[in-house]
């Protein structure tokens, strides 16, 4: 079956027109529910770094790597580990990824990752912490543009709480490539979902597999391929965004399929406050279209998610 090109808009998040490039923001979060961010301020020299030491890792032994169990959504998972999607009957998704948390913050939150360690791969902890660092950063400038999107004041999620110590997670995804034999089901890079939290930026290697469908309810289901576009991230809006707009900005569909190919991708999950209560926005609500779900703590709502895919 074919699959046609989504036709996804570019987003400058240099543009010193804030107006103008929230109102572009609001038209992609109603349509489409992703776009690509460019000029975002994380240097791509920063980026190969981060990608090669994310090979590195990915290519010790397993018994290396499983030295790391994923605890505290931090650390190593292995191939088949994870199914997005729990209506599938997959033996589960064919990635293998690493979970790292907050870097900065008080208490011992940054205590809690776990790092490989620096005997065999010394500049890998330094990396990760400097690419988290610069992609918050992006992710908390591209919030403020989202609040005046949504016609709020450009500071309105950090007043709500929502970025105090935000819960950002960047995932390491490795994605060995090979397809299963003809007379297996298929076997996904990963199983279609829609993103659990606030927003995701996104980069990948280049190679191609990811694909969106912009229509939940509609059977079949239509699927796109986004191309990569050098430079840029692809930023996608998360189930809680939808449910904080009261379903005006799009949480969308998307899986990775199997290319035949290798990929590697880094997937920077920036969510609130586990302490923040996410509700109705005002300027997303009326008498004719009233709040469709009831306030809820951060937390809670993500963690009954995360029970439903790690079970």
């Amino acid at each position: 079956m074919t699959v046609s090109t989504a036709k996804l808009p570019v987003i400058d998040l240099s543009s010193p027109d804030r107006l103008s490039t929230a109102n572009s923001i609001r038209q992609a979060c109603v349509d489409y529910g992703f776009f690509y961010l460019a000029n975002h301020g994380v240097e791509e020299e920063l980026i190969k770094r981060a990608f090669e030491e994310s090979r590195k890792f990915f290519s010790l032994p397993l018994d290396e790597k499983m030295k790391l169990p994923r605890k505290e959504h931090r650390g190593y998972t292995p191939l088949y580990a994870e199914n997005l999607n729990p209506d599938s009957s997959s033996k589960g998704d064919s990635k293998e990824s690493f979970y790292v948390g907050p870097v900065r913050g008080s208490g011992n939150i940054a205590e809690l990752n776990q790092w490989p360690s620096p005997e065999a791969l010394p500049s890998w902890r330094s990396t990760m912490e400097s690419y988290h660092d610069k992609v918050m950063s992006a992710g908390r400038r591209l919030i403020s543009l989202i609040a005046l999107a949504l016609n709020l004041d450009e500071d309105y999620f950090d007043k709500v709480g929502a970025l105090n110590e935000p819960e950002a997670f960047l995932r390491l995804i490795h994605y060995p490539g090979e397809l299963g034999s003809s007379d297996e089901e298929l076997i996904y890079g990963a199983s279609a979902h829609s993103d659990y939290g606030m927003t995701t930026l996104l980069i990948t290697d280049g190679v191609p597999g990811l694909q969106v469908c912009r229509v939940k309810s509609r059977e079949p289901r239509v699927w796109e391929d986004v191309p990569h576009v050098n430079g840029c991230f692809i930023v996608n809006i998360g189930d809680m965004m939808e449910r904080w707009t009261n379903c005006l900005f799009r949480s969308t569909l998307h899986r990775v399929m199997p290319t035949g190919q290798e990929r590697y991708s880094m997937a920077f999950f920036l969510d609130p406050n586990p302490d923040c209560i996410v509700q109705c926005l005002d300027s997303c609500c009326s008498e004719s279209w009233p709040p469709r779900f009831p306030a809820i703590r951060s937390w809670d709502y993500l963690a009954e998610r995360f029970r439903l895919t790690y079970g």
